[in-house]
């Protein structure tokens, strides 16, 4: 368990990753009154000067509803700004080196798309708070990158000591085949950066991953008792 630990990351289950957008400040409040309870910004677009007002106002309503906020990529940033973590990728800043930026309380993220990835990464303690793991299938927020399919999942999951957060293709209609290869927390991006009732569609998809997590966990009693 990573320093980050206070924040009950294992008790979390539906973490927003959004890039700026006019409205950001009421899309991030109404997607955690639907149950969202992590948010990440990430905006490759923004020069630094802009980015951190709009991460400033992201940490705001993030710590009115005492849900953690996340900024990709950026540990020197996000440590001026007080963000309360980072999460970085498999080009960006190691995840020590982060941690050195950051300090002892904050939450260090690191994304894995493949075996040889993850068995670095198991390397990473105690720098790393949590995983992620995907796309489960190529998306447009990742040009260019394959799917990892549902095999990798179950691989990342039964290894991890950490919390893995599954990427990729994240809607209500997915989420009981990716718990029942072991996912329990869930990255989302288009299915409510593209709602027109973003604190709705969280509700829902809230309720599957909750059912499905449910499901998945009765079943594997069901196989072990």
């Amino acid at each position: 368990m990573g320093p980050g630990h206070q924040w009950g990351l294992e008790d979390r289950r539906l973490y927003l990753c959004a890039p700026d957008r006019p409205d950001l400040g009421r899309f991030v409040e109404a997607c955690i009154e639907g149950g969202v309870d992590i948010v990440q910004l990430r905006e490759k677009r923004l020069p630094d000067r802009l980015l951190a007002k709009r991460a400033a106002l992201v940490q705001r309503v993030c710590a009115d509803h005492l849900v953690p906020f996340i900024l990709n990529d950026k540990p020197d940033l996000a440590a001026a700004i007080g963000a309360d973590g980072v999460h970085v990728g498999q080009q960006d800043m190691s995840p020590t080196a982060a941690r050195r930026v950051m300090g002892e309380d904050a939450v260090i993220g690191l994304s894995t798309h493949a075996t040889h990835e993850l068995d670095e990464a198991l390397g990473t303690a105690p720098a790393v708070d949590y995983l992620s793991a995907g796309p489960v299938v190529a998306t447009p927020t990742k040009p260019g990158r394959p799917g990892t399919g549902l095999g990798y999942i179950s691989e990342a999951t039964g290894r991890s000591r950490w919390p893995v957060w599954v990427t990729g293709g994240v809607d209500p209609t997915t989420v009981a085949g990716m718990a029942a290869a072991g996912a329990r927390h869930f990255v989302v991006v288009r299915w409510l950066t593209e709602a027109g009732r973003p604190k709705d569609r969280a509700g829902d998809l809230r309720s599957a991953i909750d059912s499905a997590i449910e499901q998945a966990i009765d079943s594997a009693t069901d196989r072990t008792g």
